[in-house]
């Protein structure tokens, strides 16, 4: 038998299935590894309240006991963080990759969920800026968090983009890939990707209707996925691009609020 290639989302649970660890978990087996997943926070969103969302993080203790259970196994062969929820989450996580000299290590610095615009804890963003982030292999900001990470604000040009990945990788990752995507005036939707000395632009035609919840979430998983699997960094970046791409043009609505994407569409496209 060949090896079993391993993936960890260290990352909250999205009930309704289209990001977080759920979005995770369904990527990694898109790209033949086994996931495990440790849950940080439970995501709940109202839809009597215009699709507001509740955040509940679980107890960092918790997270340290799951993480346990997971390396009983053996080291991962990738791993990635989403949503942590608290200082003490984000500690828990520094302190196992840390310990177990993990490699492949993909920080999605999730700091909003999708439809809202505020920091979820300013708190747990430095933490994530001083803790995580010079542990990266890969970083995956979107426009909002590389804003923050950076110091700059609102990003809303690809020169932007650069200036504030320079200055994220002088934090500490090796690699730095800001998801743009839609948000960018135009008819592209555009990521970048530093690697310390060269800008790399990943432009495709954006898609309407975009089916998009999840789109990040699955994009940092699609790059670990990629990671697992022997790809450079680069190589699992431009996998991970086509992949979700495929994924939003695969999605549907789910309800008056939000399309997911749907995680087996790069696998469809194909066959």
């Amino acid at each position: 038998m060949n090896k079993v290639l391993k993936t960890l989302t260290v990352a909250g649970s999205d009930s309704s299935g289209g990001a977080g660890l759920q979005a995770d978990l369904k990527t990694f087996e898109e790209y033949n590894t086994f996931g495990f997943s440790a849950l940080t926070t439970i995501v709940t969103m109202d839809p009597d309240n215009g699709w507001h969302h509740h955040v509940h993080p679980v107890a960092a203790s918790l997270v340290a006991e799951q993480l346990k259970t997971i390396l009983a196994g053996g080291p991962m062969d990738a791993m990635k963080t989403g949503m942590l929820g608290s200082v003490e989450i984000i500690q828990v996580v520094e302190k196992m990759i840390q310990e177990n000299q993990q490699q492949n290590v993909v920080i999605d610095p999730v700091m909003v969920c999708k439809g809202e615009d505020e920091v979820l804890n300013p708190e747990s963003a430095d933490a994530l800026r001083d803790l995580l982030i010079p542990l990266a292999t890969v970083t995956t900001p979107n426009l909002f968090e590389a804003g923050v990470l950076s110091g700059l604000g609102k990003l809303s040009t690809i020169e932007e983009m650069k200036v504030a990945a320079k200055k994220i990788h002088a934090l500490g990752a090796q690699n730095v890939v800001i998801k743009g995507g839609k948000a960018l005036d135009g008819s592209k939707a555009i990521d970048l990707l530093f690697d310390g000395n060269d800008y790399l632009i990943l432009e495709t035609d954006k898609i309407n209707p975009a089916y998009h919840h999840g789109a990040g979430c699955t994009f940092a998983a699609a790059i670990t996925g990629g990671l697992a699997n022997g790809l450079s960094v680069k190589e699992a970046v431009l996998k991970a691009k086509d992949f979700v791409t495929e994924a939003i043009k695969a999605g549907y609505q789910f309800n008056e609020y939000v399309g997911p994407v749907f995680h087996a569409g790069y696998r469809l496209s194909k066959a």
